[in-house]
């Protein structure tokens, strides 16, 4: 599935249509690898999380829901997960000078323009299983059920 420059690898999961407490499980998986997707809007946002990074190119977890009560900005906010899925972002890593590097040496700017735009993932059986993975150890363990 392609969608927005990235190439995308949607994956069932025991994550989807769990509900909790936006600031109670963000709290504890940023210890855990995870970041607030770029991408957030008050009403749905995602968790991201780094699987694998090298030459330029960095094959991120997301893990994406949508706020079902308050506004993502609020601690009390309650959000509703849907599927997960793997995207592959390949960026330029040669010297750049204009004012967005900074940002791009700090790596803050993790979602610029892709080199790669289709950002095609190889062994995609090996990414879904990853992603799998660490939402069912690092996510899951704080729901109850």
């Amino acid at each position: 599935m392609k969608g927005g420059g990235f190439n995308m690898l949607q994956f069932d999961s025991k994550i989807v249509g769990k509900e909790i407490g936006y600031g109670y499980l963000r709290d504890h998986i940023i210890h855990r690898g995870f970041t607030i997707g770029g991408n957030w809007e008050y009403h749905k946002g995602s968790f991201d999380a780094v699987l694998w990074r090298g030459g330029g190119e960095t094959i991120y977890l997301r893990v994406p829901f949508i706020v079902t009560a308050g506004e993502l900005d609020n601690e009390d906010a309650q959000i509703r997960f849907q599927k997960p899925f793997v995207i592959k972002h390949v960026a330029n890593v040669g010297l750049d000078y204009d004012e967005g590097s900074l940002l791009d040496a700090t790596g803050a700017s993790q979602f610029q323009t892709p080199l790669d735009k289709d950002g095609h993932i190889h062994d995609k059986s090996r990414w879904i299983q990853a992603g799998e993975q660490v939402v069912e150890e690092k996510v899951l363990p704080f729901f109850i059920n």
